[in-house]
């Protein structure tokens, strides 16, 4: 520029635009150029219009201060500092967030944030699921819809962890363990049979709970077909993720997207949903574990003890009691004193006799290791049809 060239013939050479020539000639001045500063320097506000004065600020941190050491209800909160400024008089208190963002910049705040950590990988109480090594299936039931001027309506929903197949069976009735048994038989030989297949402690799925040593009609189904059946409480976090989340998703888009004439149309446009799902989602089930062929001439014994199998076994996510003790299948066990109130697996594996119970934990997804190891036979007696 001071050689007698025009600021866009200097922006034009430089590849710069013609703002940043202006800015570096304002910055130079009539300054030699070695003794411009050319540091960059921050774009924001030397003073910020709407921040609380400094000398508000003070009263604040002082009234604070006042407050915890002399104050007869032992409050110097936000809340208690603005009321206690408001009844001095003071003009001018800003409002109690405000207060609290003063506090919180000061660092006065007694209240640590809990920390965000990262959500453990999906299926990752599953060594093999979690690898992708295995596919899992969640069912549920959703109960509580009512057709207008037609039946209670209640769906049977299921989705594969990792392929993402979903299935939907709506019915004007209370979904019933023969009628799970009949749906899975028929959603199972369509698609394949998956490695695990997950549900919560309702007795629709586990059985009855006043009994010791009851493995179901829905378990029986799973271990007669080789697949090992979990059970995890929906009081804890994560485990049901997968299936709550797509009952939710049918209910936006199934059943509170239309006006249902009859549960006919119901079914009809919950088809329609589900076939849908499936196209968009069939890339991803490539990449998911391979599923199992149905056996042929398959038909389900119930009256089989689930035993009999080398491999068959039960899993259930539980927490233990204040005294590291677990309850599972009408039994308590001992899991480990020093892991009370945590998250354990325990793995039954009704051929082998044994019950494993093993350490989980959110933070350590990976590490899980053995806690204790039981005896434990599964009587022979005729199920009750």
């Amino acid at each position: 520029m001071r050689g007698g060239h025009s600021q866009r013939a200097v922006a034009k050479r430089f590849r710069v635009s013609l703002s940043v020539v202006q800015r570096w000639v304002n910055r130079a001045g009539d300054q030699r150029l070695d003794r411009v500063d050319f540091a960059d320097r921050a774009h924001a506000a030397h003073h910020v219009a709407n921040r609380t004065p400094t000398a508000i600020e003070t009263r604040l941190i002082d009234a604070r201060q006042q407050l915890r050491h002399h104050s007869p209800l032992g409050e110097y909160g936000a809340a208690a500092v603005r009321h206690a400024l408001l009844d001095a008089g003071v003009a001018g208190v800003p409002s109690v967030s405000t207060i609290g963002r003063v506090f919180e910049r000061y660092g006065l705040l007694d209240v640590a944030h809990k920390p965000r950590r990262k959500a453990p990988p999906r299926g990752w109480y599953l060594h093999d699921v979690c690898a992708g090594e295995a596919e899992l299936d969640s069912f549920d039931v959703v109960q509580g819809l009512n057709i207008q001027h037609g039946p209670l309506v209640e769906v049977l929903n299921g989705v594969s962890l990792h392929g993402g197949l979903v299935a939907s069976w709506p019915q004007d009735a209370s979904v019933k363990a023969t009628d799970v048994v009949a749906r899975l038989t028929e959603h199972w030989r369509e698609v394949g049979l998956p490695d695990y297949a997950q549900f919560d402690n309702d007795t629709l799925f586990q059985g009855p709970h006043q009994h010791p040593d009851v493995i179901g009609r829905v378990m029986r189904l799973c271990l007669a077909l080789g697949i090992v059946p979990v059970f995890a409480p929906v009081s804890e976090h994560g485990f049901q993720a997968q299936i709550e989340g797509y009952n939710g998703l049918w209910q936006a888009k199934v059943w509170a997207r239309y006006h249902h004439q009859s549960l006919g149309d119901l079914v009809v446009r919950s088809s329609d949903y589900v076939a849908a799902h499936r196209r968009r989602s069939a890339a991803r089930r490539e990449q998911a574990p391979v599923r199992r062929p149905f056996p042929e001439r398959w038909c389900l014994d119930l009256q089989a003890h689930p035993g009999d199998d080398p491999v068959a076994r039960v899993v259930f996510i539980r927490r233990t009691d204040a005294h590291g003790r677990v309850r599972v299948l009408g039994h308590v066990f001992e899991a480990s004193p020093s892991w009370t109130s945590r998250l354990v697996r325990c793995e039954v594996n009704l051929a082998g006799g044994r019950v494993r119970i093993h350490r989980l934990r959110r933070r350590e997804p990976t590490d899980q290791p053995l806690l204790a190891e039981h005896e434990y036979t599964l009587p022979r007696r005729p199920f009750s049809e």
